[in-house]
């Protein structure tokens, strides 16, 4: 008997106290989510944060480096505040600077643990008013216009009420409680699947470095050539995939065909990005469970490959694993424009852009083990209208589930542009608060013009 065949229960009616009456109010604490709360803290506004975990940062934290904050020509494309939270991290020794990339476009190295703590503090330095262990439950409305949400916690149900709502969730659960039309993955549903990061202390880097670099045609990796390696003491390496097929012929289950490693910035680490899981749905919380159960369970595989098949992994030890599973994909809100792989791969440019990302459409195949990528060779603008939900007033999307269609989903979805929109929602959010007017009506040459005033940029 699954869970619709149980029938229901009827919930008695209740009064539900109001824990806060902010002029904007962000869920989700993620890239995206810290951007725009500091944007809109920023205009001198009353800002509140509503973050389930315990931290801020989300993908951030879990071991991933940062894409896309160069051009495919290696020109800055990310600035602004994503820049300033990089700055602060790069003080503390807790990232490196952009490298270009010949797969990923440019690669930014972050220490996870740092980001909690920077992300943090950054926003409490502009006043936002942190509400963390409060999970999003539902919406409260006036017709078509949002109003507040509803959380729960250890202190039972409250609402929290705002001028204007930014969904910075990652999966569009405000939007989709709200009313907004959403899609999920492609034509048939299906979504790309998730990863569970973790990390491998006591690993010879340089050893590894030494054999991608001298030795190409036995640990040959996917489009980066082997002389990135000779000049790059910190790195990515996406192939192997020479190795996987010989593991995997000795008997070795492995959930994918490519070898991705990505070494840290404290000696001996590597972060791995091998797990995989077909089938998550990531707005089902069974769907969850069973992911980070099987997940799990891959580690030791993955573990077992690395060691005995890649040189410098030898000794390796796990030492960390993320704190939940990175979803690559989930809803996606229907707003007044859809971005599509025309649109990127045309490098289209918007009157009412901004943000610029140039990271390819990397699609993890739902059903498959494999990856594809397809760069436009130069930058592609995000327009405003991609985070106005139809429907639904008051209301800004910021992140992964803006409007696009599957295959930009899988372009824009990477963390740089994730706070480049979380950063131009946040000023929407504070125009349209000072304004008086919902965030479907501001001016957006006034939003354009302060984004490149506070450092952001946009293509001239």
């Amino acid at each position: 008997m699954n869970g619709n065949e149980m029938g229901s229960i009827q919930e008695p009616a209740r009064a539900v106290p109001v824990r806060a009456d902010v002029d904007v109010l962000v869920v989700g604490g993620g890239p995206a989510g810290i951007m725009a709360a500091m944007a809109a803290a920023e205009a001198g506004l009353k800002v509140a944060l509503v973050e389930s975990r315990s931290f801020v940062g989300g993908n951030l934290t879990i071991g991933l480096p940062v894409l896309g904050f160069l051009s495919q020509k290696r020109k800055p494309i990310i600035a602004g505040l994503p820049q300033r939270l990089i700055d602060r991290l790069r003080a503390r020794g807790a990232a490196s600077e952009h490298r270009p990339c010949p797969l990923h476009v440019s690669l930014t190295l972050v220490e996870p643990e740092a980001v909690k703590s920077v992300a943090l503090d950054m926003l409490l330095e502009r006043g936002v008013d942190l509400m963390l262990y409060r999970v999003f439950s539902g919406v409260v409305m006036e017709g078509g216009r949002i109003c507040g949400i509803l959380t729960e916690s250890k202190a039972g149900r409250e609402a929290i009420l705002a001028r204007v709502i930014i969904d910075c969730t990652g999966d569009g659960d405000v939007a989709f409680r709200a009313g907004v039309p959403c899609e999920k993955g492609d034509a048939r549903g299906g979504m790309q699947p998730p990863t569970l990061m973790f990390c491998l202390s006591g690993v010879e880097t340089e050893r590894l470095r030494h054999s991608l670099a001298n030795d190409p045609e036995t640990y040959r990796a996917d489009f980066i050539p082997a002389d990135y390696f000779g000049q790059n003491h910190q790195f990515i390496v996406v192939g192997l995939r020479q190795l996987i097929q010989k593991a995997q012929a000795a008997g070795l289950s492995l959930p994918t065909e490519r070898t991705i490693l990505i070494t840290g910035l404290r000696a001996g680490e590597v972060w791995v990005n091998m797990t995989r899981v077909k089938g998550v749905d990531g707005t089902d919380p069974q769907s969850l469970t069973a992911g980070e159960v099987e997940a799990r369970r891959q580690i030791a595989g993955i573990c077992q490959y690395l060691v005995q098949y890649v040189p410098g992994f030898e000794r390796a030890l796990v030492t960390k694993v993320a704190p939940f599973l990175g979803l690559r994909e989930t809803r996606r809100i229907v707003g007044q424009y859809v971005l599509n792989r025309e649109d990127i791969l045309s490098c289209r440019r918007f009157d009412d852009a901004i943000a610029v990302g140039s990271y390819p459409v990397d699609l993890h195949h739902p059903n498959d083990d494999d990856c594809t990528m397809e760069w436009c060779g130069d930058c592609y603008d995000i327009p405003y209208r991609c985070l106005l939900p139809q429907k639904v007033e008051n209301l800004l999307v910021a992140g992964r589930c803006i409007s696009t269609t599957h295959e930009a989903m899988a372009a824009i979805r990477v963390m740089s542009t994730c706070m480049a929109m979380g950063e131009a929602a946040g000023h929407a959010a504070g125009i349209a608060v000072t304004d008086k007017v919902s965030p479907s009506r501001i001016s957006v040459s006034k939003l354009r013009y302060q984004l490149v005033a506070r450092g952001a940029y946009l293509r001239s």
